[in-house]
């Protein structure tokens, strides 16, 4: 049983006296994890070997195998030190689905509000905001901190004719007035799609507050995400490693090659979550909506956009009474 090692874990008792109390495929991954938790590589790859011995059907340890032998050998890489590996993710498997749903529900708020002005906070390369845009938006504020993502942004509205700004920074930055537009804009509506959850509390609670006093509407889209109450905490584990192990079945047989989107991204980001030094923002869709109101935004139920592999995605509509 899991519970026993999280009990010997918490204890601080050394990787080798947990590895006596281990029996079990899954008991043996969960060994891998600790061990990467606790900055030993090693034993991590070593662990995860045996699991994927153990169970060579499951995809995850497999995978988990191949990424924590190479960090053992080079050492831990950032989540986008691959860009093709990323680039094969975001285009590829339940992606596609998922961004097909939530340029459409965005396409039928600008229908439906017909927006003079539009602010889109975290915009990446557009690939929520392009396929959305109607004639019915006047104009387009952009802001992203990745210059090379909001070049691809900024080229494909020059393309379509649509005015447009664009500040190539972070939600702290545009709050600060770096952008180039007045510090007193308004907008008729603001948009952020997949982009609160990699700020911290406090800064999401400035950001929607500083908004409030700027928008008449705000779109937030957002994954259905369960709290995350250690690092290393076995309902935590087994939820994590049973969502990665779909996400990694949808990139099979994928022309552009499985290896590149498991090794390039999804281990890296699979491991961050098991890793105690890095923060997750992510949290339950009721949250995201407490966050709004708490902001001084009233807010619409839910809107249900794409049953994603890692978890439900979600429209929320906030408004300001005037």
């Amino acid at each position: 049983m899991l519970a026993r090692l999280w009990d010997a874990y918490q204890e601080g008792r050394p990787t080798g006296e947990l590895a006596e109390l281990a029996s079990g495929s899954e008991e043996t991954f969960y060994l891998s994890v600790i061990a990467h938790a606790r900055g030993e590589p090693a034993t991590a790859a070593r662990h995860a070997e045996a699991a994927s011995s153990a169970d060579p059907g499951r995809r995850a340890y497999r995978e988990a195998a191949r990424y924590l032998a190479d960090v053992a050998r080079h050492g831990r890489r950032d989540v986008y030190a691959s860009p093709e590996g990323f680039a094969a993710f975001i285009r590829g498997g339940g992606n596609v689905a998922l961004y097909e749903a939530t340029s459409r529900a965005l396409c039928d708020r600008y229908r439906r509000h017909r927006p003079a002005t539009l602010l889109d906070v975290g915009a990446g390369d557009g690939l929520a905001l392009l396929p959305a845009l109607t004639d019915d938006v006047g104009h387009v504020d952009v802001v992203e901190p990745s210059r090379a993502m909001l070049d691809v942004t900024a080229d494909a509205l020059r393309r379509r004719g649509t005015p447009h700004r664009t500040l190539c920074g972070t939600a702290g930055e545009l709050m600060a007035g770096a952008a180039p537009w007045s510090a007193e804009a308004r907008w008729s509506l603001a948009q952020s799609t997949f982009a609160l959850h990699a700020l911290a509390a406090a800064e999401r609670a400035e950001l929607l507050s500083w908004l409030r006093t700027r928008v008449d509407r705000l779109l937030v889209v957002e994954f259905d995400v369960p709290p995350r109450a250690s690092a290393c905490e076995p309902a935590w584990f087994a939820h994590v490693v049973s969502r990665y192990e779909d996400g990694l079945a949808e990139y099979e047989g994928e022309e552009y090659g499985y290896g590149v989107v498991a090794q390039g991204f999804l281990m890296p980001v699979m491991f961050g979550y098991f890793d105690p030094a890095v923060d997750h923002h992510e949290q339950p869709i009721d949250a995201w909506a407490d966050d709004l109101a708490r902001a001084g935004f009233g807010v619409a139920d839910p809107q249900p956009l794409c049953d994603y592999w890692w978890a439900p995605a979600y429209l929320l509509e906030a408004s300001v009474a005037r």
